[in-house]
């Protein structure tokens, strides 16, 4: 897998004068650790296919046994570092695995090899060929997709109120899938970070309910500038890598579009349903047209839709007003002939329950936006049941 991080030094800061070299390099790599064996990466052997051409310096880092967080810490770091050598303009990190890593991690010191002289970094481990997908996930039994076409139409919030809803029919975990905008954290109010034990993840748990995002793993200010690869390898080791125990629900807050994330997770494991959220007006309708042609091509049912910030109720007189139109969610439903889920308003206190990291659903519980999840949570499951009898047909061509 590949992840690139561009890190461009200001006009002027470094001049042409800096050569960058290998040994420059590498001393810098040398002051990155591996957290389990204390080591740095170079004597480990894990920097492989090291080479600089104009002051781009591209390497791989060869892993073995790591969780996920700590393959996280160790890129970045070792990203940072390299970008800081004098005269680099450019670094290109790519990520192996498998056996190759191990040999390199376990075995006696090792070296950077010289591009073209050393062996090729696998790429990380997947399910294996002979091992169905939905044994990364054995012990839950409904896998949920919060999806939208576009942004800024409220995904986020409606998919973590609707996992705190689903707590009244079982026990519930969330994966925010959202590597460039991972909000679920702020909006569940926790930062905590996730655990270690046997080599596998232990999922934050707030609120009554499991949680991992790769807004756990990184700093609140750091961009993720990622690949299909890498984006594909995160969503499986958010399913293979973390102990999510016995679920009833597992509900994936989707990135928004019709990119990576969702034809991964659509290929790595039979998700059960997908909830499409959008608002009121054509331009968002337009994107939810193509992310439900999406999973329709890839066999996700499509549950239904959910149109969000459907109206706004003035607090002084009242009255109501459709700010994004009317009717949207509903014109939706009727083309795909599925349910319109739920129409929720907008409302102050919904952002403000997701700033102050409590869902509105369980801060104010007596709310009629809280009763508007509810409700929701309740057709959700009750399309999940439904949904579960129907096995989709195996895609050809």
């Amino acid at each position: 897998m590949l992840l690139e991080l561009s890190l461009r030094r200001p006009g002027g800061r470094y001049s042409l004068a800096h050569m960058v070299t290998r040994d420059a390099v590498i001393e810098a790599l040398r002051t990155v650790r591996d957290p389990g064996s204390g080591q740095d990466v170079v004597s480990l052997g894990m920097i492989q296919d090291l080479a600089i051409v104009d002051g781009q310096v591209t390497f791989t880092i060869a892993f073995a046994d790591q969780p996920p967080p700590q393959k996280v810490a160790i890129h970045a770091s070792a990203s940072r570092v390299v970008g800081q050598v004098p005269g680099v303009s450019k670094v290109q990190v790519r990520m192996g695995g498998s056996s190759a890593a191990r040999t390199a991690a376990h075995g006696p010191q090792g070296h950077a090899h010289a591009p073209g002289q050393g062996a090729p970094a696998a790429q990380a481990p997947g399910p294996g060929p002979g091992a169905p997908a939905s044994d990364l996930i054995p012990d839950v039994r409904y896998t949920l997709a919060v999806s939208s076409g576009k942004g800024g139409v409220g995904k986020s919030t409606v998919a973590v109120n609707l996992a705190a809803a689903l707590r009244e029919h079982g026990a519930v975990g969330i994966v925010d899938s959202d590597v460039y905008g991972p909000d679920v954290p702020l909006m569940l109010g926790t930062k905590s970070r996730p655990g270690i034990f046997e080599n596998r993840i232990i999922p934050v748990e707030t609120h009554g309910m499991k949680m991992m995002s790769i807004g756990l793993l990184v700093g609140e200010r750091e961009a993720l500038v990622w690949r299909g690869p890498m984006i594909h390898s995160f969503i499986q080791q958010m399913l293979r890598d973390v102990m999510w125990g016995a679920l009833d629900y597992l509900v994936f807050d989707m990135p928004p579009g019709t990119g990576d994330a969702q034809l991964s997770l659509s290929q790595v494991i039979p998700l059960s349903g997908v909830v499409m959220v959008t608002t009121p007006q054509d331009v968002a309708l337009l994107d939810v047209r193509k992310a439900i042609g999406m999973f329709q091509r890839l066999n996700v049912p499509v549950l239904g839709i959910v149109e969000n910030m459907s109206d706004f109720e003035c607090p002084h007189c009242h009255r109501r007003t459709s700010i994004f139109g009317e009717t949207g969610g509903q014109r939706l439903a009727d083309e795909y002939r599925v349910p319109l889920l739920a129409k929720i308003p907008l409302e102050p206190e919904t952002r403000i329950a997701g700033d102050e990291g409590t869902p509105i659903s369980i801060r104010s519980p007596r709310s009629g936006q809280a009763q508007g999840f509810r409700e929701l949570g309740r057709a959700v499951a009750r399309r999940l049941e439904e949904a579960g009898a129907l096995k989709p047909l195996p895609k050809i061509g």
